[in-house]
């Protein structure tokens, strides 16, 4: 019976009973002729009964035409241009669009670097009315954070953020900063080579 179907090139389904071609058939080493007891569509069909009798989803199957690759975050079907290169899978393409990859390295980056996860970080945002908390002028984009201890203090504008970084965060220079612009300047007088004396 096995070299029957070996020679004429089918196989009957032990499910549904039909006479298939072999290629309609999943290997398996362990049997006898080298296929699956199932053809591929009973196959499926067995997986997707056992995925539902475990309250799991099983994701349809989309016909994808060439040159194109299904993104399995946000669903689209879209062409290889839109795609990531990636040598270590089996199709050289990335698992995710660039958009979807993008967002995921976003959410990654701000939950490893500052232990923000998307709701808490929109929440962070919206507790200051989504504009910077120094300016109270141009859009909160920019997660700040103490450099000693990590802790975030809140979310900024660039501008705002990159003047922090260039004060080196130091609260007694940001101060004299904002007395010089009031017309206030502090002028240190050279007591000692190195050494300044700062007015009271």
């Amino acid at each position: 019976m096995v070299e029957a179907s070996a020679s004429t090139g089918v196989k009957h389904c032990s499910r549904c009973r039909r006479a298939l071609p072999r290629a309609a058939f999943a290997g398996n080493r362990s049997t006898r002729d080298g296929l699956q007891a199932y053809c591929r569509t009973c196959q499926a069909d067995e997986y997707k009964k056992r995925q539902k009798a475990k309250g799991r989803t099983v994701r349809v199957k989309v016909p994808v035409p060439s040159g194109h690759k299904r993104c399995p975050q946000c669903g689209q079907v879209r062409p290889h241009a839109d795609w990531e290169r990636n040598k270590s899978s089996s199709d050289g393409w990335a698992s995710y669009c660039r958009e979807c990859r993008a967002e995921r390295n976003r959410v990654s980056y701000f939950k490893r670097k500052y232990g923000l996860t998307p709701p808490e970080l929109k929440a962070l945002v919206a507790d200051q009315q989504g504009v910077c908390c120094i300016c109270l002028a141009a859009p909160a984009e920019h997660v700040d954070h103490c450099h000693e201890t990590g802790r975030v203090r809140g979310v900024l504008c660039f501008s705002c953020n990159a003047a922090l970084g260039q004060f080196k965060d130091r609260p007694d220079a940001i101060r004299r900063a904002a007395a010089y612009v009031e017309g206030h300047a502090w002028k240190p007088t050279l007591v000692a080579p190195g050494v300044y004396q700062l007015p009271s």
